[in-house]
């Protein structure tokens, strides 16, 4: 198999960092590799919110402040030590959603292609990844407290960290091509 291929067959969604920090010029470099996703409109429909070092605290305090008081007395200082310890990369995904329903499907569509080539990308420089789509996404509050704007949508919140081999997951089972495929040939 050739290099592409391995990449998409060995990528894992990654939940457990290391902690150890990501820089700057790594993550722009992931970033400006990975808009070269397909896309139908004139512009591209995404741009991106990165939230690191100090950062990652105004991060937290968003998750944080779209989930119930008994909540964050419970878990907040865990998911703060999470957020702003463990995690050295939030990087929210954002596209254009003021658009007539196609513009906003193909927008979507492009979009997440955006994402997956980040996925693919980091895996690549052994960084590992997970999609996040969790309510606190669709919450307001959050999305004020992070700059997204009420003509947009967050397609994704990407969570990046170099991690230790041993917390990568065995590879999740794949349906047979045959029984995915219907083909036409006649």
């Amino acid at each position: 198999m050739n290099n592409i291929a391995n990449i998409i067959r060995e990528r894992r969604t990654i939940q457990d960092f290391n902690g150890v920090p990501i820089p700057k010029e790594v993550i722009y470099t992931l970033l400006e590799d990975a808009v070269w996703a397909p896309f139908h409109s004139k512009k591209e429909p995404w741009r991106f919110i990165l939230f690191i070092g100090e950062g990652r605290r105004g991060f937290a305090e968003a998750v944080l402040h779209t989930r119930p008081p008994e909540f964050v007395a419970k878990y907040g200082e865990q998911i703060r030590e999470a957020y702003c310890s463990q995690t050295p990369v939030h990087l929210i995904v954002v596209m254009k959603a003021d658009l007539p329903q196609k513009a906003w499907e193909e927008a979507f569509a492009a979009t997440s292609a955006l994402i997956q080539n980040i996925q693919l990308l980091a895996w690549e420089k052994e960084i590992g990844c997970v999609w996040k789509t969790s309510p606190y996404n669709e919450h307001a509050d959050f999305q004020a407290a992070v700059g997204v704007t009420a003509a947009e949508k967050i397609v994704g919140t990407l969570h990046l960290g170099y991690f230790n081999s041993e917390a990568q997951p065995a590879p999740k089972p794949r349906t047979p091509l045959a029984e995915l495929l219907t083909m036409i040939e006649h």
